[in-house]
């Protein structure tokens, strides 16, 4: 009889496994868990790869998505689950903010701040302080809690799409020293200077623009951020390119500081998750090939 290893090492009381299913011979879960960084209970999904069933330890690519998203959009949209069963990668998918009662909202329920609009920093305002604290959760708590309960190393990399791309970019060049690559889809690469950045960061961390720019791409590549490889793709057609994204300001970071991101444009792709359907093996790769290395 074939048995089926249960691939956790040490399963915490407080974690509540919500969906199991089998998926290229590994094996796509979500769990719940409360959260002490962000005072609310937090979904994560998570996909181990079929080396974890014999027990074998794998790297770890966080992915972080955008706005009105939660931890299911790349799960169930991307096909990422048949490459990184190939290349032996665990794929770890928090949600994108706080959630639950008492956790703040915007008042006029807009999809760009609040509920579903963490932009993976942390907040210094009020109401949004005491839940809003994604950075933390992100490089702290959840790698924690990863890496004490499933079968992985403590290598990392970090990927993300839109405002996950954001985080994705602004999270490595921070912690260059913990995360081996990042890569990006449509990434909000300078939020200090776009519409959803500004109203998101106004309202989290308060009218002191120059406080800003420790939460934003461009800037950090501006400052000195350490190099680390770094891969971005955007779509020529995506609608976002001109007022949110503004990717030609990083590129131009990147040239001004000799910094070596690859960053490509990819003829006729928008901003869906098609685009990312459509590369997301490369960027797999990317990150197998920086974990070899």
């Amino acid at each position: 009889m074939h048995r089926i290893p249960a691939q956790v090492t040490s399963m915490p009381e407080t974690l509540e496994l919500l969906n199991s299913y089998r998926c290229f011979e590994g094996w796509q879960k979500q769990y719940r868990h409360p959260s002490t960084t962000l005072h609310c209970n937090m979904t994560f999904s998570v996909y181990l790869p079929p080396q974890t069933n014999n027990g074998e330890k794998v790297p770890v690519v966080y992915w972080l998505s955008g706005l009105t998203c939660t931890d299911e959009n790349f799960s169930t949209k991307a096909g990422a689950q048949r490459i990184a069963a190939e290349l032996g990668l665990a794929l770890v998918m928090p949600d994108t903010s706080p959630r639950g009662e008492g956790v703040p909202d915007a008042d006029d329920q807009a999809y760009d701040l609040g509920l579903g609009a963490g932009f993976y920093l942390n907040a210094i305002q009020a109401p949004w302080n005491r839940h809003y604290q994604m950075y933390d959760y992100i490089t702290k708590e959840l790698p924690t809690l990863i890496e004490q309960t499933f079968p992985v190393t403590h290598q990392r990399a970090v990927s993300g799409h839109s405002m996950g791309g954001h985080g994705a970019l602004m999270i490595a060049l921070k912690n260059p020293d913990r995360y081996v690559s990042a890569t990006a889809f449509s990434p909000i690469v300078n939020p200090t200077q776009c519409p959803w950045g500004e109203k998101a960061f106004t309202h989290y961390l308060g009218n002191d623009k120059e406080s800003w720019k420790t939460w934003d791409t461009t800037e950090l590549i501006a400052a000195g951020a350490g190099n680390l490889p770094v891969l971005i793709d955007q779509g020529s057609e995506d609608s976002f390119l001109e007022q949110q994204l503004l990717t030609e300001n990083l590129i131009s970071a990147c040239k001004t500081k000799q910094y070596s991101a690859e960053i490509r444009y990819q003829k006729g792709y928008d901003h869906s998750y098609y685009f990312i359907a459509s590369f997301i093996e490369e960027h797999l790769r990317f990150h197998h090939k920086h974990f070899s290395a």
